[in-house]
């Protein structure tokens, strides 16, 4: 029998029953891509459905998943859903603590954790958890504790529980507008709130993204890379994969993508603009270290790929001539590129999460391989707008979604309506409602344009925005975009809120430096003594004044400091989505960033 499609739920047992046993899902087990098949998974989420039920959870519970990407984080999400809970996500690089704050918040009282590192993490806080009653691990455990069980004994609960027919019954109950889930904001500053999300929002979402590329179909196949307990990962790896039929691999982590993308082949994946700069270094990294007619060769189909990307971009035809060149240039160099980095059957791969610099969204499109950068919020579940094949803007987010309004405020600010937009933050009503204005715009707190084409044109962050001394205002996100579009540059911080000028911390690419470094016959022990080099901080120096030609004088940056180590989600400097968090930044960084203002 067929379930409303009105609900995620629904959606799954539907494609379940209509595809059965082909695979629904592939991760890797020994080395080798292992498939699960629709109906096994469907036959582990009723029996993992109705081992929740046996615990007490009921219609409208809160269940946490604290969790990276496994089949497992797949098996409870819907176990969840399909008995009319709502589920709450944490993020795999959470702390006990941190994670300590969402269960409690959320008022959950059972937690799927993957591993021993994450059951470890949750112990460690146990006795802040009043409401934690059972721990449920994907991992095997050897515990006298009974309130932590393995899934297997879950499902094996489930199979003995004596009423079947109330797993069938919970999912025909599903409204609509019950929650689906809560996901915390990471959260560049302040305690993350819950925003909930319910199954219409999810549910919008996912039919409007497959409105704006109708060409996904059951014949796809998806790397699943972002973390599901991201509204991004969760709505288009996940939930879209789920209603187009595609076969979802798993990526084993972010280190490993490009030799995921190889073995998988994929058609669709959906990233971070981060995996974007990390194959694009590494592309141009190889280049330099080809012959030389190897190199004047891949010069020379870069500069035919950059005169027709606009043209193919926009779906017009190339000049009799720049087709032959093009036609060439695919046949010697871009095919070869494509079949190297595993993106030979790449139809669509989206950017969301974060701006991506222009000149890397030009390189891949102008290969062939097609980046569609997005935009969207956790508020907003997440996708507001995206570039497609018939509305493409280089340096925008593309045009609004079917039935997503978008609109600019007197001050710049993208104001969104849209059947996608939260139902609030959870039990802080006083946040919902400063978040939307008085006539019911949801507020992003991002500053913006948009063009003629209707293409939306991100400019900043609200609160990212530099102030400086002298009164100007200053977008970092564009020149730091400009830095790292650099092959020897990883990252970069731009500072200057309240300083005379600006100045920036900037992390080398160290594998590039370090092969630099020895090709000048420099001689060093560390990363430390590496970037102290007189040699090093001019090339650096000529670099940034080189990338900062076309910036106005104000956006110039006067002084640097290269610093040892990458900023990482460890160390507290990024969210789980790798976006800088520049309060923690700055204040771990405050004496190198007085000694750039000391005259």
């Amino acid at each position: 029998m067929g379930y409303s499609e009105k609900n995620v739920a629904g959606i799954f047992h539907n494609r379940a029953d209509q595809y059965q046993y082909e695979p629904f899902l592939r991760f890797k087990k020994q080395g080798t891509y292992t498939p699960i098949s629709w109906k096994e998974m469907q036959n582990m989420v009723i029996k993992t459905g109705l081992g929740l039920m046996s615990l007490g959870v009921k219609q409208n519970d809160l269940v946490s998943i604290f969790s990276e990407n496994c089949w497992q984080w797949v098996v409870a999400d819907l176990a969840v859903l399909s008995i009319g809970a709502s589920d709450v996500p944490i993020y795999a690089t959470n702390s006990g603590s941190e994670a300590a704050y969402i269960i409690n918040d959320s008022t959950a009282n059972v937690v799927f954790v993957s591993d021993a590192d994450h059951l470890e993490r949750l112990l460690s806080v146990r006795k802040q958890m009043n409401n934690l009653q059972h721990i449920i691990s994907f991992d095997p455990v050897t515990t006298e504790d009974p309130t932590i069980i393995h899934i297997d004994r879950l499902m094996q609960i489930g199979e003995e529980f004596k009423d079947k027919t109330l797993f069938e019954t919970r999912l025909q109950q599903i409204k609509e507008d019950d929650l689906a889930t809560l996901i915390y904001t990471s959260g560049t500053t302040g305690q993350p709130k819950g925003v909930m999300l319910t199954h219409a929002n999810f549910v919008a979402n996912v039919m409007q993204c497959y409105a704006s590329h109708p060409i996904i179909d059951h014949r796809d196949t998806s790397l699943a890379l972002l973390p599901w307990s991201h509204s991004l990962g969760r709505t288009v790896s996940l939930y879209l994969m789920i209603h187009i039929g595609a076969v979802i691999n798993l990526a084993e982590n972010f280190s490993t993508v490009l030799q995921n993308m190889q073995e998988v082949r994929p058609t669709l994946v959906v990233s971070v603009p981060r995996l974007f700069e990390k194959i694009h270094a590494g592309v141009l990294s190889q280049v330099q270290k080809a012959p030389a007619m190897k190199k004047r060769l891949f010069d020379w189909a870069m500069s035919v790929a950059d005169r027709a990307v606009d043209y193919r971009v926009q779906n017009r035809n190339l000049p009799a001539v720049l087709k032959i060149q093009y036609d060439l240039a695919e046949m010697l160099v871009y095919s070869k590129l494509r079949g190297a980095l595993g993106m030979d059957r790449i139809r669509i791969f989206i950017s969301g999460g974060g701006a991506i610099a222009v000149e890397i969204d030009r390189f891949f499109n102008s290969i062939g391989v097609p980046v569609h950068n997005g935009y969207g919020l956790t508020e907003t579940s997440p996708v507001t707008n995206v570039n497609k094949f018939d509305a493409f803007e280089f340096g925008s987010v593309g045009p609004a979604l079917p039935d997503t309004q978008i609109a600019i405020a007197q001050d710049g600010e993208i104001l969104i309506k849209g059947p996608q937009v939260m139902k609030g933050y959870f039990n802080k009503p006083q946040e919902t409602a400063s978040s939307f204005t008085d006539d019911g715009w949801f507020m992003t707190g991002d500053i913006g344009r948009i063009d003629e084409q209707g293409c939306l044109f991100i400019t900043d962050r609200k609160k990212d925005i530099i102030v400086t001394s002298g009164g100007k205002n200053i977008s970092p996100q564009n020149i730091e975009n400009t830095l790292v579009s650099d092959l020897l540059i990883e990252q970069a911080v731009i500072i200057g809120e309240g300083k005379k000028f600006l100045s920036s911390l900037i992390v080398p690419n160290f594998a590039e430096l370090k092969n630099y470094a020895k090709e000048q016959g420099l001689s060093f022990d560390t990363h430390e003594d590496l970037i102290k080099k007189p040699e090093i901080v001019r090339l650096y120096e000529e670099k940034i004044t080189l990338l900062m030609k076309e910036y106005a004088r104000v956006e110039q940056i006067r002084k640097f400091t290269l610093l040892p180590r990458e900023f990482s989600i460890e160390n507290g400097e990024l969210t789980p989505t790798l976006k800088l968090k520049r309060k923690v930044i700055n204040e771990l960084y405050k004496e190198n960033i007085a000694a750039m203002y000391t005259e």
